[in-house]
């Protein structure tokens, strides 16, 4: 209320007056908040930094972990049990957060996968391996989807772009680090310690997160759809076996291949059929129905076909064409994951001071298939700098695509789906990522095939007969013509990949020009004309405030 002023009251030249009290006042809110919400998105990296290197960091342990468990004929399960509980549990993990409440939930997953660490580096047996990392892949599940749905609760979409730098460093430092650190700790500690060096940092996220972290309590009224996330699991468990197993484990004509696709639809088809029809659905249909949210979903599939498919032979190259270790190959990536640091830096900065994003999906789209494009081009011949300016624009349209397309998706879903809609948008990005790997890996052993073949006739048929892929000890004990050919087989199988990943990019680039600027939540300025979807009223309002302290 606003009463008479006595005298006493009444500003003076010694003395500010009663309004500028009030905005320090103010001001010394804010600061405590600003340093508690710095706390949590610094927990926040620690969980996504868990979730991203555990994969990373097991790979350069696997020789000493046979070597001392046994079951080599299961030690590719140790990594398919970690990716299929992941992929399987993300959008549960997601529909549960908008549910029941999004800080508890995450905290549970924290829990679980310290649990499944725990236990992974107390395993006896291989058997026991594979369940607990499981278990642990159980709990990665919701620390990623967790990360980006409480980042979407704390930040309006305006202001997130100031955080895509830090997330996309978190990633550099899990590619790159991911295989130093898990080579380190097996040399000097023993292979267990790639487990349990989650629990220090994952205990001081959970700390960080009870005591810092503070959002509204939710109470769903509906019941959980179980028979959804069932059916969801077996389909997205399906589609994942097909993607390790063929080629590798049973051909892609076989009938277990044949077998769990027709697993899969059935099990998505009728997954569809439920959704419809229950309250709760673990995966609400009408998100699809935006047109930004699904682009930007179908472009990160696409994003992560084209990524995780195609980089993953470039540590082979290195090694194989270019003669670099094991070690220097994680290093020779350095350019592709700067030119993704700089550049999502670079885009979020953009992005808070002017609201305006669709530009970088089209640029990311273009440097993605530029990148492509010049790493087909690459040869036996071809430089290690050469290699490294091809990787860097790579990298660059990486930086454009990788946190925007979690932005726009975030900001075409209402507040109330923020969970399901960034654990879609993380399970297709990871399914993306399952099919490149499957359908290129494909390709390029076939090419590596064909191409010994043609170079030294059956005595190439035998050396590729198990795997196209040779360790670089394996390829020194090869007779001087037999090893020339194989460099140039693995050139030209790296040529196919990074061609067909060209030519896959082509669809990403082309559907990023019909993402629709809509104004992000928290925007100073607003639209009276909406975003066309029936998402104008959501995307103008101001996010709410969550408190964080």
């Amino acid at each position: 209320m606003v009463g008479k002023q006595s005298p006493s009251e009444a500003p003076s030249a010694s003395r500010p007056a009663q309004p500028a009290q009030g905005a320090q006042g103010e001001r010394g809110k804010a600061e405590p908040k600003q340093r508690s919400t710095s706390v949590v998105i610094f927990a926040l990296m620690i969980a996504m930094l868990l979730a991203m290197l555990d994969n990373m960091i097991v790979g350069t342990a696997m020789p000493t972990i046979v070597g001392e468990l046994g079951g080599l004929d299961h030690l590719s399960w140790v990594v398919t049990a970690y990716a299929l509980a992941t992929a399987a549990s993300t959008p549960i993990w997601g529909k549960l957060g908008d549910m029941y409440g999004r800080k508890g939930v995450f905290l549970t997953s924290i829990a679980v996968f310290l649990l499944g660490s725990a236990l992974s580096g107390m395993a006896q047996s291989m058997g026991q391996l594979i369940g607990f990392r499981a278990l642990q892949g159980l709990g990665a599940g919701g620390l990623m989807v967790g990360v980006m749905a409480i980042i979407g609760d704390l930040v309006p979409p305006r202001e997130r772009g100031r955080y895509q730098g830090i997330m996309a460093g978190v990633m550099a430092v899990a590619m790159i680090g991911g295989p130093l650190v898990g080579g380190t700790l097996t040399d000097h500690l023993g292979w267990r310690w790639i487990f349990y060096i989650n629990l220090p940092l994952g205990a001081v996220a959970l700390f960080a997160i009870s005591a810092v972290l503070h959002l509204p309590k939710k109470r769903a009224e509906g019941r959980i759809d179980y028979a959804g996330a069932a059916l969801l699991t077996v389909g997205i468990t399906a589609l994942v076996l097909i993607t390790t197993w063929g080629g590798n484990e049973y051909a892609w004509g076989s009938a277990q291949i044949i077998g769990l696709g027709a697993l899969g639809v059935v099990s998505l088809a009728v997954f569809l059929y439920v959704e419809q029809r229950v309250a709760e659905p673990v995966l609400p249909l009408h998100i699809f129905r935006n047109r930004n949210f699904t682009l930007v979903t179908a472009i990160g599939f696409l994003t992560g076909f084209v990524m995780f498919g195609s980089t993953t032979f470039l540590p082979l190259y290195q090694q194989t064409v270019q003669g670099a270790s094991a070690t220097n190959s994680g290093l020779l990536l350095l350019p592709m994951l700067l030119g993704m640091l700089v550049v999502s830096l670079v885009a979020g900065r953009v992005t808070t001071q002017t609201g305006k994003y669709k530009v970088f999906p089209i640029v990311g789209g273009f440097l993605i298939l530029a990148g492509m494009f010049l790493l087909s081009l690459m040869d036996t011949e071809t430089t290690r700098f050469t290699s490294g300016v091809y990787m860097a624009v790579l990298g660059m349209g990486m930086g454009c695509l990788m946190q925007t397309t979690m932005l726009v998706a975030q900001n075409s879903v209402e507040m109330k789906d923020m969970g399901v809609g960034s654990s879609s948008a993380t399970l297709f990005r990871t399914l993306g990522g399952s099919f490149g790997v499957a359908i290129l890996g494909a390709l390029f052993t076939s090419q590596v095939r064909d191409t010994m073949a043609e170079r030294v006739g059956s005595k190439g048929a035998a050396v590729t007969s198990g795997s196209a892929q040779l360790d670089p000890a394996s390829l020194k004990l090869l007779p001087p013509a037999i090893r020339d050919a194989y460099t140039h087989a693995v050139a030209s199988g790296a040529h196919q990949v990074f061609l067909w990943g060209a030519l896959i990019s082509i669809v990403g680039f082309v559907a990023a020009w019909f993402v629709k600027e809509v104004p992000l939540r928290g925007a100073a300025a607003k639209s009276s004309d909406g975003d066309g979807d029936g998402n104008g009223d959501a995307a103008d309002r101001p996010a709410p405030v969550v408190e964080a302290v």
